[in-house]
């Protein structure tokens, strides 16, 4: 590839980055078993809370996974704060708190103006 094509030139590594926090939302393996009510009315809670968060502003995506190679992988959540408080919000999730999702976290680097989330 030339340099003209590549994002940045020459530089295989750009000068600037944004900076984006990841919740990867992951089934347990020892999850609780819940009933189809119990399940619906926790799915509910969870949406709710993602859109509330959303409307907030500190969520900037998110959504399932679908065709995973880890069938425990269940979604992402893009967020606009540290990754500190992502954990802590991430928590707070209806489906965290009963078990039925754990959360992994991870600060996620950007070359600055290559990623950007919104309704199209």
């Amino acid at each position: 590839m030339s340099a003209e094509g590549y994002p940045f030139g020459d530089a295989l590594v750009p000068d600037r980055f944004d900076e984006h926090t990841i919740i990867f939302l992951v089934r347990p393996d020892e999850a609780p078993g819940f009933t189809d009510e119990e399940l619906d009315r926790l799915q509910a809670e969870h949406l709710t809370y993602l859109r509330d968060l959303q409307r907030a502003g500190v969520l900037v995506a998110n959504g399932p996974l679908g065709d995973q190679t880890d069938e425990r992988l269940r979604g992402i959540s893009i967020y606009g704060v540290g990754l500190d408080r992502a954990l802590e919000l991430a928590r707070a999730d209806p489906m965290v708190r009963a078990g039925r999702l754990a959360i992994d976290g991870a600060r996620w680097l950007t070359p600055q103006g290559t990623a950007s989330f919104g309704r199209r």
